[in-house]
């Protein structure tokens, strides 16, 4: 069996390559951020920090922050001082690169008898284009990752745990259940995994007795609740319910994408993974998965090492019945890649072994590896980084030109209303109705406001908004001719023939259709 010093003189190169690669990624770009939503987090985290407040706009408590275990290792950067660029890139980085490792874990513990898998995995996972993404969008993606990668092979930790003490088990316990906790504060669906974890070792009862593992559950189980405890009490407090309303107005937003049957809706889901090396890697999964089964015969264990790949077609599922957000290159399933990338390479080196038998075969599986790597480079080099350049310039000259002209222009006592909340917030804090429903929950009634165009002027006029800000499709009734709207800043120019379907506009909002005069 090949030594974990094998293992630790390949971590500095996976470490290497994963924070040489994000740091290319972040400068091609020019150091911004690829999503609005990622300057909601720094808006939370900021006012975290210098108020001590759960809150976008300071002094009204709000839940829009999906992940607070993002929110609050963000807020420490605010709070120690260090620029929040280089220490929100300098978390991605960091989140990547124990990926990579514990990835490389592994597969080593899978075939130990190969000598380089962990390596090869470990650089599978730091070079995909989708977690290189992740780890520098400032977003809690790569957090979530992670600690995904972190609870399996916990997990996978209890098969190595027989004949131990009742101490040990509430020990080992008590560990899961707090990396539990922080991996659901990183995104409410970790508690699916978690639960398949569970369950997952609940039947397989890996060398632990009846009493053993009844102390590692409840140990677990309490562990896990005090760490969600304070959030929880935080939510049922403000909104009444456990869960922040972020998931229920982006369901609402989406709602035509639900006319689509289950299965198309799967499909959309994958897709945007598949862009990448990950898809030759498939054969591999099918592989490993295939060599499990048959190892399940004799050995009921094996059903811990088929959790990695039940975890990535159960994120995938889950969100294509909830939440079929397939944009934005599938970022919400992005947190299935690694799991399905240990699995695959695993699968893959399987694949080699056996066909070294024929030499087609020999041949056939060797141009598979060869391919892969060849496609990982494209791809990451590629159209990943390319994708990413593009993302942060729509953000950084939609969205942030916008703010800037709002924090210099607009009068910060005159309520705005605003679909896209993140870089208003933290460039030119001020009230603000959420035409999304994050930071509004009284407006999800209305969501998506295009549907309910009349509703949504009424509810305006009523709070006495005096400007609005949206792209065209996030206009009531996807009309920027409506004549409510007058024009005052567009962030590509005001003369351009696209500009007011696709550039970020600003309008005054006036009741009696009168648009005033430039000046006035």
């Amino acid at each position: 069996m090949p030594s974990t010093s094998l293992l630790r003189r390949g971590d500095t190169f996976i470490a290497a390559i994963a924070a040489g690669l994000v740091l290319l990624y972040i400068w091609a770009a020019g150091g911004g951020f690829p999503l609005d939503d990622s300057w909601i987090h720094q808006t939370y985290a900021r006012n975290l920090a210098e108020y001590g407040e759960w809150a976008f706009t300071p002094g009204t408590p709000s839940t829009a922050s999906t992940s607070p275990l993002y929110t609050v290792m963000l807020a420490i950067g605010y709070r120690l001082g260090i620029p929040f660029a280089i220490w929100t890139h300098g978390l991605g980085i960091i989140c990547l690169i124990v990926t990579g490792l514990v990835g490389a874990r592994m597969a080593q513990r899978l075939l130990p008898e190969h000598r380089n898998i962990g390596l090869y995995t470990g650089l599978a996972l730091v070079a995909e284009w989708h977690l290189l993404w992740a780890a520098a969008a400032g977003m809690e993606t790569m957090v979530f990752s992670m600690w995904t990668l972190v609870l399996i092979w916990l997990g996978w930790r209890e098969l190595d745990a027989s004949n131990g003490q009742s101490r040990s088990y509430a020990v080992r316990g008590a560990i899961f259940g707090i990396a539990a906790g922080l991996a659901t504060l990183a995104r409410p669906e970790g508690v699916l995994l978690v639960g398949m974890i569970g369950l997952t070792l609940l039947i397989v009862r890996p060398g632990m007795t009846w009493a053993n593992l009844i102390v590692w559950g409840v140990a677990a189980v309490v562990a896990f609740g005090i760490v969600l405890a304070p959030y929880l009490s935080f939510n049922v407090q403000l909104m009444g319910g456990l869960l922040p309303n972020t998931a229920a107005s982006k369901r609402a937003d989406l709602v035509l994408l639900f006319n689509a049957p289950y299965l198309s809706r799967v499909v959309d889901m994958i897709l945007p993974l598949t862009a990448s090396g990950m898809l030759l890697l498939l054969p591999g999964a099918l592989v490993f998965t295939a060599d499990r089964v048959r190892t399940l015969r004799s050995d009921r264990t094996a059903l811990l090492h088929l959790l990695p790949l039940a975890w990535s077609a159960a994120l995938i599922l889950l969100y294509a019945a909830y939440l079929p957000a397939y944009f934005q290159h599938g970022r919400y399933v992005m947190p299935a890649v690694p799991a399905f990338v240990v699995s695959g390479v695993a699968g893959t080196v399987l694949l080699i072994n056996r066909a070294r038998r024929g030499r087609w075969a020999r041949v056939l599986s060797r141009a598979l590896a060869l391919a892969t790597v060849v496609v990982y480079v494209v791809m990451t080099l590629g159209l990943g980084l390319s994708a990413y350049q593009k993302d942060v310039s729509i953000i950084d000259h939609e969205m942030v030109t916008a703010a800037h002209w709002i924090a210099a222009n607009l009068p910060t006592d005159e309520l705005l209303a605003i679909h896209d909340i993140g870089a208003v917030g933290y460039y030119a804090p001020r009230p603000i109705v959420d035409l999304a429903g994050l930071v509004s929950p009284e407006l999800l009634p209305l969501i998506p406001i295009e549907l309910n165009a009349q509703a949504t002027w009424n509810m305006l006029r009523e709070r006495d908004a005096r400007y609005i800000m949206g792209f065209a499709d996030q206009l009531p009734d996807a009309n920027p001719n409506d004549s409510h709207l007058c024009p005052i800043f567009r962030a590509r120019g005001m003369n351009e023939d696209v500009s007011e379907t696709y550039n970020m506009s600003i309008y005054r909002i006036v009741w009696d259709g009168q648009c005033p005069t430039p000046g006035n």
